[in-house]
């Protein structure tokens, strides 16, 4: 079983990768980009044969490890 974490800052925490991204692609021509929040995608293989228990996990793994929970907000997806 696979589980997908995607990882962003929360709304309003200051996000200087993805304004150094904006202003890179405005320099690059591409002017209509006015935001650019920037994030990570992580991919687990898991053993779990139930999608409960695999949900539950990977939510542990989150908070404890996976995401910094007060800046960061994430979403679980069991694939």
């Amino acid at each position: 079983m696979k589980a997908r974490v995607h990882v962003m800052l929360k709304d309003g925490v200051l996000d200087p990768q993805g304004e150094a991204v904006r202003h890179a692609l405005g320099a690059l021509g591409f002017a209509g980009v006015e935001g650019v929040r920037q994030g990570k995608v992580i991919e687990l293989d898991l053993k779990a044969a139930d999608k409960a228990a695999a949900e539950a996990e990977v939510q542990s793994m989150c908070e404890k490890l996976l995401a910094n929970t007060v800046i960061e907000k994430y979403t679980v997806e069991i694939v």
